[in-house]
């Protein structure tokens, strides 16, 4: 769809992102807080899988442990693991409704959200249960707005 992406909108958004990631949110919604970064590594992967790919999204995942005091290395492998997972199927996510790219949104960032549960688990800092998997669905339900907004974004500015 996009050839072309204005790199002043990606590095605006990602910044927002990062942003959003470490924000303050209401301690009854924390758990619902959208994967932002992981939804904007979905978005600039599956727009623009030329110019941005697994090492951008591996240094962007680092990047996010150093602003959660995570261990180093969780969010990189979580985010790299998306963007190639976006990149196996982008082409055929371009057919897809929108409809259908917010189940994949929610199946690729449940993915992510499942493998940084896991190795939380492995170093004994993680819940049990499976509320992890809510920012996924927060983020799937988000999808259709941020394409919308990026893609007129894009397209004025790239």
């Amino acid at each position: 769809m996009l050839s072309v992406i204005s790199y002043p909108v990606f590095a605006i958004s990602i910044l927002i992102g990062l942003v959003l990631s470490i924000s303050l949110f209401p301690v009854g919604w924390f758990e619902f807080r959208p994967e932002w970064l992981g939804l904007l590594v979905f978005y600039w992967t599956f727009r623009a899988p030329a110019q941005f790919g697994i090492l951008w999204a591996w240094g962007l995942g680092l990047l996010l442990d150093v602003l959660e005091s995570a261990p180093l290395g969780v969010n990189g492998l979580a985010m790299a693991l998306i963007a190639f997972l976006v990149l196996t199927v982008h082409q055929r996510l371009r057919m897809f409704p929108i409809i259908q790219q917010c189940l994949m949104v929610f199946l690729l960032l449940g993915i992510n959200q499942m493998l940084v549960h896991f190795i939380k688990q492995v170093l004994g800092s993680g819940d049990s249960g499976f509320s992890y998997l809510w920012p996924a669905l927060s983020s799937a339900l988000l999808w259709p707005i941020i394409c919308v907004v990026l893609d007129g974004l894009n397209r004025k500015l790239g």
